[in-house]
């Protein structure tokens, strides 16, 4: 393939796609457009990332999306490093985390908006920056998303039914 992305990370071995097992229990799931956009990423910048198979399953451990991404860009082999876990539990545990602390960080909106529209100022894709234009708009917007022009306005005087959905016993709400 011509668009080869080029390999800027430490890896073990260059394995074909098929050679590589996706962990069966792996709970994180990559939407179309979560893949795309890192496949995007992958073809711009190369493999920053190998895939991690773990030694003692086989299974991949780390990388899946990667692996994903791989096959969007119709890529023969990918770099993947092996690494050994004592237990299965060990292995468990990393897939988990691997994802998991990545979701703890806590962005600096405003430190990210500034970042990226200095980012927007230059001739780069801004999707390499991982977010598409919808996510970006939002993101620079800043703030609340305004409600629709026909959305109603929010009025607690408003009379509401109630029902229990259990017992069905029925009463009104109103507070004025």
């Amino acid at each position: 393939m011509n668009n080869t992305p080029k390999i800027n990370c430490a890896f073990d071995e260059l394995v074909t796609l098929e050679k590589l097992v996706p962990n069966p229990r792996n709970p994180n799931q990559h939407s179309q457009s979560q893949v795309a956009l890192l496949a995007k990423v992958i073809l711009h910048q190369g493999w920053r990332s190998p895939i991690v198979v773990s030694t003692r399953s086989g299974f991949i451990v780390a990388g899946h999306g990667r692996l994903q991404a791989a096959m969007v860009l119709g890529l023969e082999t990918v770099p993947v490093d092996y690494q050994d876990f004592a237990t299965e539990a060990d292995e468990w545990a990393h897939l988990i985390a691997d994802n998991r602390l990545a979701e703890l960080a806590e962005s600096d909106e405003s430190a990210l908006r500034t970042l990226l529209g200095e980012l927007n100022g230059t001739d780069i894709d801004m999707d390499l920056s991982g977010f598409d234009a919808t996510a970006l708009q939002a993101l620079m917007l800043g703030g609340d998303p305004e409600p629709p022009a026909d959305f109603p306005a929010v009025d607690e005087n408003v009379h509401t039914d109630f029902a229990c959905p259990r017992c069905h016993y029925a009463w009104s709400g109103k507070t004025s």
